[in-house]
């Protein structure tokens, strides 16, 4: 298919190339053309499904009016949903976003900013793995527009949205307390990430102040390992910890690896066991029973990372950095025994 240029819209609209540039530049009134002119130029582009050159575009204003999104894993489906807020809000001020996935690799997520570097995207959202502090330094240092979601770094002076972690475990935690649990497990990640830590302090201070905590309850799951290994030491874990009755998966993949191990040891949810997922799941809806579970607030998350991130991008020089806290909300099925 034929590339439309300016050219064409110039033929198209019967007036001269520099005055489509104009126009199509955002400079016609500037320049003292018409509205009518205007008006008829952009029809003609519209008509002829004009698309600037994002290279052009780049060249004269050093711009590309295009996003760089860094999330851990696409296929996630908290990460979709985040995704594609952020598109939608890209869209409203007139920005594409380029969707990267990390698989929570530093290296990879190194090499990511690399590239979007080489691609002169105008900004960044990230959501950071482990050891990706300097390299978000490094981009402090160029001036580039910068957003954290999801996690952040302790100490380090850039925009974060993140959900309130610690206030969504402790609350949901004191939720399977109420409901009679008093021997509760607590089933973490070994990634020793911030948002993580904050989830199981939130667990720990509700069960110690209950005075029912045990050390022994706190799991640390492995996700970098077979899928089928991972569920059979999950299963190890809980029978050797009968009987726990109640229990908090601080991420939706390990509470689907839970829910398989629970099936095939046959416990029975919530007659055996109460359980709570954090990060919501189409699949924990479509499970009998449904699972209860904690959901981020992903709409408010998206929308003020891009508020916030189109703020630098405007005032790169008087922007004011801020950490937003988003609060979560626990959604109650029928995992947890009434």
């Amino acid at each position: 298919m034929k590339r439309i240029t300016i050219k064409d819209i110039a033929t198209e609209a019967q007036v001269s190339i520099s005055t489509v540039s104009f126009v199509v530049n955002g400079k016609g009134e500037k320049m003292g053309i018409s509205a009518s002119v205007i008006k008829k130029v952009q029809q003609a582009a519209k008509k002829l499904n004009y698309r600037p050159s994002m290279i052009a575009t780049s060249l004269r204003t050093g711009k590309t009016r295009s996003i760089g999104l860094i999330v851990e894993d696409i296929s996630n489906q908290f990460f979709a949903e985040l995704a594609r807020v952020i598109e939608d809000e890209a869209k409203s001020i007139d920005y594409r976003v380029f969707y990267c996935s990390t698989g929570g690799d530093d290296k990879c997520s190194e090499e990511l900013i690399h590239s979007l570097l080489q691609a002169n995207v105008d900004g960044f959202i990230i959501t950071p793995t482990k050891n990706l502090e300097q390299s978000i330094d490094h981009l402090l240092k160029l001036k580039k527009p910068v957003v954290l979601i999801d996690r952040f770094f302790p100490g380090q002076e850039v925009s974060h949205v993140v959900m309130d972690n610690y206030e969504a475990s402790n609350s949901a935690t004191k939720f399977l307390i109420d409901k009679g649990c008093k021997n509760i497990a607590v089933v973490n990640n070994t990634s020793d990430m911030m948002q993580m830590k904050l989830r199981q302090d939130g667990c720990t201070d509700a069960l110690k102040e209950a005075k029912i905590y045990k050390e022994s309850l706190v799991y640390k799951m492995d996700y970098n390992i077979d899928e089928d290994i991972r569920t059979d030491a999950a299963i190890r874990f809980f029978e050797k910890n009968v009987p726990i009755d109640g229990v908090l998966f601080l991420a939706n993949y390990m509470g689907l690896t839970g829910l398989q191990a629970f099936k095939r040891m046959g416990v029975k949810i919530p007659e055996d066991i109460s359980v709570i997922v954090f990060d919501d799941h189409e699949s924990f809806k479509l499970h009998t029973p449904m699972i209860t579970v904690v959901a981020q607030p992903i709409k408010e998350i998206a929308v003020k990372s891009i508020h916030l991130l189109a703020s630098q991008m405007k005032n790169a020089e008087s922007f004011e950095i801020e950490k937003s806290l988003k609060k979560g909300k626990l959604i109650i099925r029928e995992s947890v025994k009434k």
